[in-house]
């Protein structure tokens, strides 16, 4: 059993150094966000201090992630996600997958009809149709996608999706900042001109 605690605190700094790094934060940052002076969270993260739960709980708050995510406690309990829909007012609903800010967020949607109205903004957006129809206008582009189809586009490009008719679509959404890309590519339909 103390072997086992030994692995699992040696792990802690290098995954604090991880979460960091991944957000593209400065250990300067993080210790304004939480209040942890750098020379600590230089030790965290090099395995030279033991962290405490005085120190773990608001780098978990700042990482925006569960307590057992940065010390990778072994698995108790119930193994199942219980994720909780957003429902929005024009009867879509939004499921996030994902709850790590600054890095590739992924949801599960399902929208409802409504008028396509294009906006743009920063980031990168890429689209996979589990069921249904999604129209997609980008730009001066306006497609279909099927169940199984993909697409993928720069979010400064004026843009809408939708249900392509009456119905609703379902798909997941991944976004992410400029330079998050995803590398999946996927080819054109051959049954699509677009």
């Amino acid at each position: 059993m103390d072997e086992e605690l030994e692995q699992i605190l040696d792990g802690i700094g290098p995954r604090l150094r991880t979460l960091r790094r991944d957000r593209r934060l400065t250990l300067e940052s993080l210790a304004v966000t939480t209040g942890i002076s750098v020379s600590t969270l230089s030790r965290l993260e090099s395995g030279k201090r033991r962290p405490t739960l005085d120190l773990l709980i608001p780098l978990a708050h700042a990482h925006r992630v569960a307590l057992d995510q940065l010390v990778a406690a072994p698995a108790s309990g119930d193994p199942r996600v219980h994720l909780k829909p957003l429902r929005k007012s024009n009867g879509s609903v939004l499921v996030p997958l994902t709850q790590y800010p600054g890095r590739v967020q992924v949801f599960k949607q399902v929208l409802s009809p409504r008028e396509p109205k294009l906006v743009t903004h920063d980031g990168y957006e890429w689209l996979y149709v589990l069921a249904g129809e999604l129209r997609l206008i980008l730009g001066e582009r306006d497609c279909t996608l099927r169940p199984g189809e993909v697409a993928e586009f720069d979010t400064r490009e004026p843009h809408w999706f939708g249900p392509a008719d009456l119905n609703a679509v379902e798909i997941l959404h991944l976004f992410g900042p400029r330079g998050d890309q995803v590398v999946v590519r996927a080819s054109p339909s051959t049954n699509d001109p677009a």
